[in-house]
């Protein structure tokens, strides 16, 4: 008995490949993207299409998925918060071992396996998307990201302060505006 509901997007029927060695299958197919795939600061928007173009093969422990996704990731810039949209291709690779019943040691290590005839992409999928996300993705390689002092978008044109005044020379700068009057001719 399986928990996979073999109509949801992700869920990948082998029954065609039976378990012969050697025996596979090619498949291409648009499915929705999930929720939360992805980081905080970049994912695949829930629902959008991620195209896969994917190799089933039947080996002797089990099935061997290969190929590639295409999703878009929308997100933002960590140094200066402005949108990020972008195109991912990521490779998927990943073996799913027949489910062996007499298998103990194997139910201790993190292996995938196939579930009766089906398979979850959903967890590989998930893994691969977020190990080829960049840690802290940017808008521009060199963002040069927030003023600290307003908040402005750094390296605009129209982004300039007055060259900050130290405040152990604060008081000097009244002195220094009152000798400007007083030398002035009248």
């Amino acid at each position: 008995m399986t928990s996979l509901d073999p109509r949801a997007p992700l869920v990948l029927d082998t029954r065609e490949l039976g378990r012969r060695p050697g025996s596979s299958r090619l498949m291409s197919r648009t499915e929705p993207a999930p929720a939360d795939l992805g980081i905080e600061v970049l994912r695949v928007p829930e629902g959008s299409p991620i195209e896969l173009d994917l190799r089933l093969e039947a080996v002797m422990e089990g099935v061997l998925v290969s190929g590639s996704a295409d999703a878009e990731v929308v997100g933002e810039c960590v140094r200066c918060l402005e949108p990020i949209a972008d195109h991912l291709t990521i490779d998927l690779q990943e073996l799913y071992l027949y489910d062996e019943p007499d298998d103990q040691m194997l139910d201790q290590l993190d292996v995938r396996r196939l579930e009766g005839d089906l398979i979850d992409l959903e967890p590989a999928l998930r893994d691969a998307v977020v190990l080829a996300l960049p840690f802290q993705p940017l808008c521009e390689d060199d963002c040069p990201g927030l003023c600290p002092e307003c908040g402005m978008r750094l390296g605009l044109d129209d982004h300039a302060h007055e060259a900050p005044i130290d405040p152990r020379w604060a008081s000097l700068q009244g002195l220094a505006g009152s000798i400007e009057t007083d030398s002035e001719p009248d």
